[in-house]
């Protein structure tokens, strides 16, 4: 593994964070001397990995761990869960495992863990006899999730950890109720039993004992605890003039900033960091950098945090720790979300800010790094390992750049080669624009669920991820939720899918594509010199056929959204204390906007006469048909700009979208994009643009080049005056 890596991080320029090694985890107890040590073995290779390979990651498919124990589950729970428990602790960031299978670490009976750590730690020669002998006591489900309600026999303090760590609520306001009776103040059953199961909670999620949706449903329940307690705790003010609300152990202030909506993975970032007893002021969406800087100070806050989703975002983010700069504020700095980078912060954003800048790649990772960013003695060693982490990458970024590109004219020479053929141009059945509003029960179908659990921050494909041996009761747990919110979300259409679409005469002019209507979309080519690989250099302009061709082409358009009323659906379950649905909520309209898209583009392939039968829907979300549907801002076509011109041609306004300044579209669940319908159509990452292309591109957009090259700044070769 250390030369691979020594391979792709010093001669290939990859970054560390891009390596995934993925050592094989093979199955233990079998009754063979020879893989007594299997477990035991991974553990040790994750540690001397993580090592030898810094930065890079590591994940495993934990199923095989198990299987001479297949057919009984509580075994193989118990199993999973001990040696992800001491996996994660020696460095494992990913695993395929049936999430919601596993147990808590710390609610395996002592026998059993004893039995398991046995066999995982190879710690005694009779260790397999003695787990198998074992395993026949608990076969057929001694192990089974507690169906029973013994746990109420407990003392209430007991009862709320109990219902806080399992995410229980049917008892919170009873059990809250009579702790209240128990205590001098109401605040001291914050501070006290409420407090301590979210401890239990913190330190389970913080090593990998727990899993995010459990983690949310537990802050549900400690939210309607909470809420229930207010209003005696404002009586009690009241009465006494007695003040203060619950101590926490520092205050961040979260905000999506300026320009972007998306929201989901700072929300559930708060969550996290609430259920560790931090005070969150989120400030939503779409907030500039004085409104964000203005309440770090007034509100004496410790830590700032910064998410966005949209690349223009992280130009915005350098707009903020040049802010943070010049008003000498000396708060720490976090970095998250989708598009953002350990190597864009370390390039872009820290250089602009002299106090620690620290990229966040999850939310299992934010509580650790805002404790140790308020002990000082641990913040000093975070910050020095992290500037030598960044000037690291800073200088990998700084080879990178200096790899040469092909010049734009030679580019051009080098375009797609296509032989057009008029059975390749297929008329489609009309022209001009037309609306779309399917019901979202035709929709439910074409959801890629994968990405919903991703977005819980539960890896692995679906459906496969439902029925892993190791992670699959999670991810039940979650999928079952969600299809009944689905299920109610459908039938009350509390969301609304609408759209419109159509299809325009096109031709190529160059690396343009100029519609019949006058609107011209210009696109950008590939500048990667291949040297002797024959690979051509690609631009999305390439799949439109040019006048020279003789024939008559067609370019498509599309922009859907599924978020229509989501904002106050999710709005409603805040109101609510349950951020748990209001989460959910927002995924779910996120993946429905996605099938939307989906959904369409079949229609739009039928439509356009190169596709005659209904796929499924397994076929629709594998993309196993012709033609593409790529979207602004993706890597075929990365300028959120030119939605401006998509939406001037559509006119989606109708159907009740916009977008933002930064080209973010509202409502936030919302795709859209152009349809190609070529056979030799594919999706593709323009890489890294060299100025004299963008100068052309400049000219081509009627952009100043200051302008292109904000837009593009992710992708420029150089470093813009």
């Amino acid at each position: 593994s250390e030369r691979a890596y020594r391979l792709l991080v010093d001669e290939a320029g990859y970054e560390p964070a891009d390596i995934i090694f993925d050592p094989n985890i093979l199955a233990i107890a079998t009754g063979m001397d020879e893989h007594a040590d299997f477990a035991k073995a991974f553990i040790e290779a994750t540690r001397e990995i993580k090592r030898r390979c810094p930065g890079s990651h590591v994940s495993g498919g934990v199923s095989n761990l198990s299987f001479s124990f297949r057919g009984n589950e509580p075994v193989r729970r118990a199993i999973h869960s001990a040696f992800l428990y001491h996996a994660i602790s020696a460095g494992l960031d990913m695993a395929i495992v049936n999430a919601g299978q596993l147990m808590v670490y710390a609610d395996i009976p002592s026998d059993l863990l004893q039995r398991v750590e046995d066999i995982v730690f190879n710690r005694r020669p009779d260790a397999t006899e003695r787990m198998v002998t074992f395993a026949e006591t608990v076969k057929g489900g001694g192990l089974a999730r507690e169906l029973d309600l013994t746990w109420r026999d407990s003392s209430v303090q007991e009862r709320l950890s109990h219902a806080l760590v399992h995410g229980i609520v049917e008892f919170i306001e009873a059990d809250t109720e009579e702790a209240r009776l128990q205590y001098p103040r109401p605040l001291e059953v914050i501070e006290g039993p409420l407090m301590d199961g979210m401890k239990v909670v913190g330190d389970l999620f913080g090593s990998g004992k727990m899993f995010l949706p459990q983690v949310v449903k537990s802050a549900r329940a400690m939210k309607q605890a909470v809420a229930y307690l207010e209003p005696f705790m404002e009586a009690e003010k009241e009465a006494a003039g007695l003040g203060g609300g619950p101590s926490h152990q520092g205050r961040i202030v979260t905000a999506t900033v300026k320009g972007d909506v998306h929201d989901i993975g700072k929300n559930i970032v708060g969550v996290v960091l609430g259920c560790n007893n931090y005070e969150v002021i989120d400030l939503g969406v779409m907030v500039p950098a004085e409104t964000i800087l203005d309440t770090a100070e007034r509100e004496g806050c410790d830590v700032v945090g910064l998410s966005g989703l949209i690349t223009p975002s992280l130009n915005e983010m350098v707009n903020v720790a040049k802010e943070m700069q010049r008003r000498g504020m000396d708060l720490p700095l976090l970095i998250g979300g989708a598009t953002t980078s350990r190597q864009h912060t370390a390039v872009r954003i820290a250089p602009e800010y002299t106090q620690p800048t620290v990229h966040v790649i999850d939310a299992s990772r934010v509580a650790g790094v805002m404790s140790t960013l308020l002990d000082p003695a641990r913040k000093a060693e975070l910050d020095a390992a992290n500037r030598i982490d960044q000037e690291r990458l800073r200088q990998l970024h700084a080879e990178k750049e200096r790899t040469p590109l092909l010049p734009y004219r030679v580019a051009i020479q080098r375009r797609t080669p296509i032989r057009w053929r008029a059975e390749d141009v297929p008329a489609p059945s009309f022209t001009g624009i037309r609306a779309a509003e399917p019901p979202l029960a035709a929709l439910r179908d074409v959801i890629d669920w994968t990405f919903f659990f991703t977005a819980w921050e539960l890896k692995g494909r679906y459906p496969q991820i439902l029925d892993h041996p190791d992670h699959g009761q999670a991810a039940r747990d979650l999928f079952k939720d969600a299809n009944e919110l689905l299920d109610e979300i459908v039938e009350r259409e509390l969301l609304s899918a609408r759209g419109v679409y159509g299809f325009i005469p096109a031709q190529a002019e160059g690396d343009d594509i100029v519609l019949s209507n006058g609107v011209v979309f210009p696109m950008l080519r590939q500048q990667t010199d291949h040297g002797d690989d024959p690979k051509p250099n690609r631009s999305l302009a390439d799949y439109v056929a040019p006048p020279e061709s003789g024939l008559r082409d067609h370019l498509g358009a599309f922009a859907v959204t599924a978020g229509i009323g989501a904002d106050e659906l999710a709005g409603s379950y805040e109101g609510a204390n349950d951020d748990y649905r209001a989460i959910m909520v927002k995924a779910l309209a996120d993946r429905l906007a996605e099938a939307f898209a989906e959904f369409l583009h079949e229609q739009a392939r039928r439509e356009w006469g190169y596709q005659a039968e209904t796929l499924a829907p397994e076929d629709l979300v594998e993309e196993r048909y012709r033609g593409i549907r790529p979207a602004f801002g993706y890597p075929a076509c990365p300028d959120h700009s030119q939605k401006r011109t998509l939406f001037r041609l559509l006119e989606p306004e109708s159907a009740g979208l916009s977008l933002t300044e930064h080209g973010a579209m509202l409502p936030a669940a919302s795709v859209s994009g152009l349809y190609f319908a070529h056979p030799e159509a594919r999706y593709f990452n323009v890489g890294r643009l060299g100025k004299d292309q963008v100068e052309d591109y400049a000219r081509r957009t009627g952009q100043s080049l200051a302008e292109s090259e904000g837009w593009l700044r992710s992708n420029l070769a150089y470093e813009p005056a």
